[in-house]
């Protein structure tokens, strides 16, 4: 939080100009969790073209760096930025793979098995992977809602998967494998690197892990494919630049600055609209579709991630 704000001796805003930028706040956290929610969708037409994870996340990535790097030399010009120690310095790299890389090539590979709408559920539960490793690693105490919202979340879940092995889907636990996966390697991300974010700045750092994470999957795709792979079709290439900017670089300083805005307890009410978003574009434009069990297993899902991202009101 700015503190320079408290100590000038200025007027407070008006109520009109207050109201005009806690909605422009709410709109940008809208708007990013709707982006981020079209992932899964464009990631998904993008293998009926004959495309595959390694190939695509190297092709989102190449499209993204550009803007990255530019943030990050951009950041590097204000005085106030000071070069990175060698501890944060690590720091990055191994955030910037675990975080970016590592859960992104395993939530591709999930999108390979799992309907977009089913992968996007299941890594939706990273705030609750979060709540057992603090509880594990940190010592932070599970309260009652905590294990309301775990409980609530995982037989949602496991609602969900049950209803889809009814259809005899034979890849459904690998896929579900990789899925979690990402959502775990997403919430030890966000567990270890939480004091690294408050010491760069969460524009300065998501530019520099990107940045390490665009690397790691173009050497990874020059590792594992042919340069022939990259002869596909134009329209994965346009799939490819939306999901590098529509998808990964607008919705990144979108949600950026709507945390500024509105604060982080009111940004994750809006993430609930992902898995919906993703669900409904799912049902439009893949031909996805969800029983009703899988639809109450859905809601019970979003219900406990709510339950545990959101701060108990406090009485004064």
């Amino acid at each position: 939080m700015d503190t320079s704000a408290r100590s000038a001796p200025i007027a407070p805003a008006p109520a009109a100009t207050a109201r005009g930028y806690r909605a422009i706040g709410i709109a940008l956290a809208a708007a990013g969790v709707v982006l981020f929610s079209l992932r899964p969708i464009m990631v998904k037409l993008a293998y009926g073209y004959g495309t595959d994870a390694v190939t695509l996340l190297a092709l989102r990535m190449i499209f993204s760096l550009p803007f990255f790097l530019a943030v990050a030399l951009w950041g590097r010009r204000g005085k106030q930025q000071a070069p990175l120690s060698r501890r944060d310095l690590i720091a990055v790299l191994q955030l910037g793979f675990l975080g970016y890389y590592f859960a992104s090539i395993l939530e591709f590979l999930g999108l390979e098995y799992l309907s977009a709408g089913i992968a996007r559920l299941i890594n939706f539960l990273y705030p609750t992977i979060v709540v057992v490793l603090s509880a594990v690693f940190l010592t932070k105490p599970v309260t009652g809602r905590d294990a309301v919202a775990l409980l609530l979340s995982y037989c949602g879940v496991a609602l969900v998967l049950s209803n889809a092995l009814a259809g005899q889907n034979a890849n459904l636990p690998l896929g579900t494998f990789f899925e979690f996966a990402s959502a775990t390697a997403y919430a030890v991300y966000l567990v270890v690197g939480s004091q690294v974010v408050q010491r760069l700045g969460s524009v300065r750092f998501t530019a520099y892990a990107m940045t390490v994470a665009s690397l790691l999957c173009i050497v990874q795709f020059l590792l594992l494919r042919p340069l022939s792979a990259l002869e596909l079709p134009a329209t994965v290439y346009a799939l490819a630049v939306g999901l590098a900017v529509f998808s990964t670089v607008v919705p990144v300083f979108m949600i950026s600055e709507a945390l500024k805005r509105i604060g982080a307890n009111h940004v994750a009410m809006f993430g609930a609209l992902g898995p919906v978003t993703t669900i409904f574009f799912g049902v439009l434009g893949l031909d996805e579709m969800m029983s009703f069990m899988q639809a109450v297993g859905a809601v019970l899902v979003l219900a406990g991630v709510v339950l545990v991202t959101l701060e108990p009101v406090k009485s004064r």
